[in-house]
C-alpha cells in the first residue's frame, strides 16, 4: 500500500472515530415536560426577591413595577425571551428537534420550538453591532455528554416576571445535563448592569411519552384594550410609594431588607444576622 493510500485509509477511520463518538453522545431531542416544584410558584408575589443579586439599579426598577404595565398595548405581545421562557408557561412543554448539515450529515444544531436554536458547527457570534432578539444567539459544544451553550445578543427583557430586570448586555452560559428520562437546564446568568455577580439557576423536566399536537410555539397574538386608562399612561410606582413591597416579607416573616435582593440576600449569613436580630443577639 503506497504511502499516500495509507494517509488516506488513516483519515477515513479518524472521521469513522469521531462519527462512533458523536453517535455516543447524549441526545436532547424530544418532548419535555417540566416538574413542579417550589421555583416554580416564585413569581407568585410581588416583593420576592430573595437570592437575586440585584444592582441598586434593579432594585429601584423592581420596586417601581407595577403588573398593569403588562396590559400596555406595546408589551401584551412581548414574549418570554431566553431569560425567563424555561420559566414561563410555554417553557413547561419543551419541545427540542436537531438539525443535520446536508453536505456532511453531521449535528448542526439544535432547535426549540419557539424558535430558538443552538448552533453546534462551529460558527462565531456576529458582531457587537448585529441585531438583538428575545432569544439571542447560542452556539454550542458538547463536553462529554453535557451540551454547553453561550447565548448573547439579547434584548432587554426580565429573569423573574415581577419586575426584575435584565438589560440588553446580559450573557448566559448554559448547560443541559440528561440522566435518562431527566434533563436539567442550568443557566448562568451574567448582567454587568442589573447583576452585581453571577446568578445561578436551574430547572428539571422529564421526558414525555404523550406524543403533542401543534408546534407548542404559541398561536399568536392579537393586542386588545384590557384596561381603560387616558392615553400615555404608564402604570408604575414613584420611589417608596408600592404598596406591596412588604406582602412577602409578612407572610414568611422576613425583614424587608431580606427580601428586596442583592448579593447579601444569596448567603447564609444573612439568615444568621435575621436570627441574631430576633433573638436580640448583639453583632460580633
Amino acid at each position: 500500500m503506497s504511502p499516500r493510500m495509507v494517509r488516506v485509509a488513516l483519515l477515513c477511520l479518524a472521521i469513522a472515530a469521531a462519527d462512533r463518538y458523536v453517535a455516543a453522545q447524549a441526545s436532547f431531542v424530544g418532548d419535555w415536560t417540566n416538574d413542579i416544584f417550589e421555583d416554580n410558584t416564585e413569581d407568585a408575589m410581588i416583593g420576592n426577591y430573595v437570592g437575586l443579586p440585584l444592582t441598586r439599579g434593579a432594585m429601584l426598577r423592581t420596586q417601581s413595577w407595577q403588573e398593569a404595565m403588562l396590559t400596555l398595548p406595546e408589551w401584551q405581545c412581548r414574549p418570554h425571551g431566553a431569560v425567563y421562557f424555561m420559566r414561563a408557561p410555554q417553557g413547561r412543554r419543551l419541545q427540542i428537534s436537531r438539525e443535520f448539515d446536508p453536505a456532511t450529515g453531521r449535528l448542526s444544531a439544535y432547535t426549540l420550538a419557539n424558535g430558538m436554536a443552538i448552533y453546534l458547527d462551529g460558527r462565531p457570534h456576529p458582531s457587537a453591532y448585529a441585531p438583538h432578539t428575545y432569544f439571542g444567539f447560542s452556539t454550542g459544544v458538547y463536553e462529554g455528554d453535557m451540551l454547553k451553550f453561550t447565548t448573547t445578543h439579547l434584548k432587554e427583557d426580565y429573569p423573574r416576571r415581577i419586575g426584575v430586570p435584565s438589560s440588553d448586555e446580559t450573557v448566559l452560559t448554559q448547560y443541559w445535563i440528561r440522566h435518562g428520562d431527566e434533563l436539567t437546564w442550568v443557566t448562568i446568568h451574567e448582567d454587568p448592569v442589573y447583576l452585581t455577580e453571577p446568578m445561578v439557576r436551574t430547572v428539571d423536566y422529564r421526558i414525555s411519552r404523550a406524543q403533542p399536537i401543534g408546534g407548542g410555539g404559541g398561536e399568536g397574538c392579537v393586542v386588545v384594550e384590557e384596561v381603560g386608562r387616558p392615553a400615555g399612561v404608564v402604570p408604575n410606582y414613584l420611589p417608596g410609594t408600592n404598596p406591596y413591597l412588604g406582602e412577602y416579607g409578612t407572610a414568611y416573616e422576613l425583614p424587608l431588607e431580606a427580601t428586596l435582593g442583592g448579593a447579601a440576600s444569596m448567603y447564609p449569613e444573612l439568615a444568621r444576622k435575621i436570627i441574631r436580630q430576633r433573638n436580640g443577639i448583639s453583632q460580633p
